[in-house]
């Protein structure tokens, strides 16, 4: 049975850092992609940060350069180093692994690509 643990949320003013970690067990294979996703109130679910097996990763516009996703060696802790961050930015950020993935293609934004999900994490930023 896969199990996905998100924990690091919290209240931030504007400018100011958190990072949100994530555990994930009971995947068999391998080649599985990892990522972050966040949703507002009023707005669809979207990813933000994925990573591959290989470390390839994936940033959504309005986070890249601000936010970085990492992993673990043995893929069983990612990470989500947010810096900078903004009132928009306030969501409820959930993460997700996909059952399999490929080295070949860029980890995917899509949510529908993802199969496992944790219960989210509230990240609030004022202003």
């Amino acid at each position: 049975q896969v199990h996905v643990v998100e924990s690091g949320g919290g209240s931030v003013e504007a400018g100011g850092s958190l990072t949100l970690s994530c555990t994930v067990s009971g995947i068999t294979d391998n080649t599985f992609y990892m990522g972050w996703f966040r949703q507002a109130p009023g707005k669809e679910r979207g990813g933000i940060a994925t990573i591959a097996a290989n470390g390839q990763t994936t940033y959504q516009n309005a986070v890249r350069g601000r936010f970085t996703v990492s992993q673990n060696s043995a893929r069983t802790t990612l990470y989500l180093e947010m810096n900078k961050l903004k009132p928009e930015d306030t969501a409820m950020y959930y993460c997700a692994v996909s059952k399999v993935g490929s080295d070949l293609l860029r980890p995917p934004l899509l949510p529908k690509s993802y199969n496992y999900w944790g219960q989210g994490t509230q990240v609030t930023v004022s202003s």
